[in-house]
């Protein structure tokens, strides 16, 4: 099947040269090839201007990143053979770094397969589709990933607010097998019940487990506060790893129930304690209290989705920094992590330093991390990296 050309302006090849994958709306000749005669989801050739071929990609007229490159072969359109190459390249990676089967297996653009995430969980997998393209190849897709491994069960999570932009619908639904509400995990030797039918995105966030395992190292004995805990990544780990005691802090009253779960599934709900609440206002009210703790973990949310979100999104992140330093003991340790890719690490650490400064400790970086290996850095996409970890040890001035 002849494919149709999707030919780009005069000097608009560049960065596809370079490596990357996006092909935005502004990019394309539409005088040569209109973009409304494609349907989302189609694949095309592209073509620079004049008519050199650049490959296959997915196009989709109605999003401003309108073309998504699949494919450096115009020879042929992209299918099941290319899906299981790129599946079984993506898990020799992390079978040679991972010692059992829990972690992100497919990680979108730097994985060869833009708009795709799958997520291990043993036997089980599951699956987010975030751009047209990839939702037109779903049963292929289905099928390369039960000829790769063997797998008890499949779960499409389609629920995410990037399909909206490519205008598709959002769904949750089984592929293959049976699924159950919660499924077993394990990471850095802690055991996880993972709520992947109604948890946040695939259930879990993977991207943060070599941070954790940092962390981990300093925790022994000490008192520990977890702030925006979700089902307990960060505090059920430190509370297994020896914390004399842990503070889960979470707005979801769900997310805290899924902390307790996973504290008794390992056994330390004794040391578990889970408050419910705004951030801000209950760390206010712990500093009000005089709460102090040995290490204070803050793993917010995104602040800073869009790039217009910068300004208010950094103010948000000082704030955070500031008021966990205040609830430190005289030396202690801050975890500062983020996960927003407009938040380059330097700003992140004059937070920090002017964060120091204000309430006159004394900070050291200790260790900075980013995500691992199961979520691999596309050099051309610098969306790619998106987690910072900047671990402290934060002692007061005398």
């Amino acid at each position: 099947m002849t494919l149709p050309s999707l030919r780009l302006r005069a000097k608009e090849d560049k960065r596809l040269r370079q490596g990357h994958v996006w092909i935005y709306s502004n990019e394309v000749d539409t005088k040569a090839t209109p973009l409304k005669n494609f349907e989302a989801g189609q694949q095309v050739i592209v073509e620079s201007s004049g008519g050199k071929p650049l490959g296959i990609a997915f196009i989709n007229p109605n999003n401003l990143i309108c073309g998504r490159l699949i494919s450096r072969k115009a020879s042929k359109s992209f299918g099941r053979g290319q899906l299981i190459l790129r599946l079984e390249q993506a898990l020799a990676l992390r079978e040679a770094c991972f010692d059992e089967p829990y972690y992100r297996w497919i990680y979108g653009e730097s994985d060869g397969l833009p708009g795709l995430v799958v997520d291990r969980f043993g036997d089980y997998v599951v699956v987010q589709i975030s751009a047209a393209g990839m939702e037109v190849l779903k049963p292929q897709i289905q099928a390369a990933i039960s000829r790769v491994i063997d797998v008890k069960g499949l779960l499409w999570k389609n629920d995410g607010k990037m399909r909206a932009q490519e205008g598709l619908d959002e769904y949750v639904e089984v592929g293959l097998g049976e699924v159950p509400e919660f499924l077993p995990m394990i990471e850095n030797g802690t055991r996880f019940d993972v709520p992947v039918w109604s948890g946040q995105k695939t259930g879990w966030f993977y991207d943060h487990r070599l941070n954790r395992e940092r962390i981990c190292r300093h925790v022994n004995g000490l008192r520990v506060l977890d702030i925006c805990s979700y089902a307990g990544g960060w505090g059920v780990q430190a509370a297994h790893a020896g914390a004399e005691e842990v503070v889960c802090v979470d707005a979801s009253a769900q997310a805290l129930e899924w902390v307790q779960r996973n504290a008794a599934l390992n056994e330390v709900a004794d040391k578990v304690t889970c408050v419910q609440g705004d951030m801000f206002k209950v760390m206010e009210k712990m500093i009000e209290e005089q709460q102090r703790f040995d290490v204070v973990i803050l793993d917010p949310p995104a602040f800073i989705p869009k790039r217009k979100d910068i300004a208010a999104g950094e103010r948000a992140y000082a704030k955070l920094n500031q008021l966990g330093m205040q609830l430190m003991d005289s030396d202690g340790i801050l975890l500062s992590a983020s996960c927003s890719m407009h938040l380059s690490e330097d700003n992140q650490v004059k937070m920090l330093q002017q964060a120091g400064r204000h309430l006159d400790r004394h900070v050291q970086i200790i260790e900075r991390g980013s995500q691992g290996p199961d979520h691999p850095v596309h050099p051309a996409i610098p969306e790619t990296r998106y987690i910072k970890s900047l671990m402290c040890r934060v002692a007061w001035t005398v």
